[in-house]
């Protein structure tokens, strides 16, 4: 087969869904062709600049402004009716690409890449499949196109939104969204935290922290290192390295300080016998911190908890790991609704700043029970291999 995906860079998530997918393929039919093209930078690197920084910028900076740009774009509207005319005139420039790979079908993992295909398809300039993987747990109207010849999507609950917004059900598969191969591999857990200098007999909270400001994720850490049980806390902080030497700074002046409280509470005892005010050491857990790393399935699979911005891409890694996910200040718009589907399917919890925090992490971490259910709910949702079941319907789709 031949295969091009038409993706994009905001957010991460829907890159890593397009080369997840590619490895897969690649993996069980070595001579396919599959080409990923980021599709906003092609047709124009400016409109890329300004939707790229756009959305970090409203996502971090202003998120209720976001939400309402997403919740407004999620409707008929005549601003609406104009952006698809600009994208039609826009997704002309994919052309050369598309006839440059003569693809025998076309994936898109974001909803401007998926419109502008459709547009081509719809307008006559294309002849061949378009697959469109909706990379979040609940659907918006621009990934939405009559000229779409499938969807992939997160679940069977999203096959019902979709069938709602008149898409025809025999057009929509509940999939879920592709991630890693390493994802879904058994792995020896206790063997692993020993190779990590980790402890194999404690629980480990992994926090995902390179979405988060250096001050949220200092504030999240002090409330869950504030938590009552023994545990230890791996956090990952991606490239963000200013993060990363924040928070190196941060661990090494609290174990030096926490040695030296340690030491003037010994002398005091030694001295007077007694202590009358001990000195309270600051909150903390042994806690091993990395800076960006290709190795995510392997502390995901370490893991009992993962503290994370609920991304669809992140939250589906997570599935595949059977990892109980614990949801932080979820963006208005796409981040929230994934929020509502995990936390009503029991996959999920909710993180509220501050002492709440502190005590969801304790209720967590001491009631086993608990996350052993919110477990065996992953287990019941999970979808398998996704990039598996993606790749047959390709073959299904290139052999009509």
């Amino acid at each position: 087969m031949k295969i091009l995906i038409l993706s994009a860079t905001t957010g991460g998530g829907h890159m890593s869904a397009a080369n997840a997918l590619k490895n897969y393929i690649m993996s069980v039919e070595s001579d396919a062709e599959v080409n990923i093209i980021d599709a906003i930078q092609v047709v124009s690197p400016t409109l890329n600049k300004v939707v790229t920084g756009g959305y970090v910028y409203l996502a971090t900076k202003t998120p209720k402004m976001y939400g309402g740009i997403y919740k407004t774009s999620d409707k008929d509207t005549s601003l609406n009716k104009a952006v698809n005319i600009a994208t039609s005139q826009i997704g002309k420039k994919l052309l050369p690409i598309i006839e440059k790979y003569q693809s025998d079908v076309i994936i898109t993992t974001h909803a401007f890449a998926s419109e502008m295909a459709a547009m081509l398809k719809g307008d006559g300039e294309i002849d061949i499949p378009v697959v469109s993987i909706i990379t979040d747990f609940a659907p918006h109207k621009t990934y939405i196109n009559e000229n779409v010849n499938a969807y992939i999507v997160s679940s069977r609950e999203m096959v019902e939104d979709m069938v709602a917004r008149g898409v025809p059900r025999e057009k929509v598969y509940p999939f879920g969204i592709p991630v890693k191969q390493e994802f879904y591999n058994e792995v020896s857990r206790r063997d692993i935290l020993i190779e990590e200098g980790l402890d194999p007999d404690l629980k480990t909270v992994l926090i995902m922290a390179g979405s988060f400001g250096v001050t949220d994720v200092l504030k999240i850490y002090h409330n869950i290192v504030n938590a009552e049980p023994d545990f230890q806390v791996i956090l990952i902080t991606g490239r963000n390295e200013k993060l990363y030497e924040t928070f190196d700074r941060y661990l090494s002046k609290t174990i030096l300080q926490n040695a030296l409280i340690a030491e003037f509470n010994s002398e005091q005892e030694h001295l007077f016998k007694t202590v009358k005010k001990p000195r309270k050491p600051k909150p903390s857990k042994p806690t091993k911190l990395l800076y960006f790393t290709e190795e995510i399935p392997r502390y995901m699979h370490i893991s009992d908890l993962i503290v994370t911005k609920p991304g669809g891409l992140t939250v589906s890694e997570a599935i595949a790991s059977d990892l109980p996910i614990a949801a932080y200040k979820p963006i208005p718009g796409q981040e929230e609704q994934n929020v509502e589907f995990l936390t009503a399917k029991n996959m999920a919890v909710r993180l509220i700043k501050g002492k709440e925090c502190t005590n969801t992490i304790t209720e967590l971490l001491t009631d086993d029970t608990i996350l052993e259910d919110m477990r065996a709910s992953i287990k019941r949702y999970s979808k398998g291999n996704s990039s598996e079941n993606i790749y047959r319907l390709l073959k299904t789709l290139c052999d009509k």
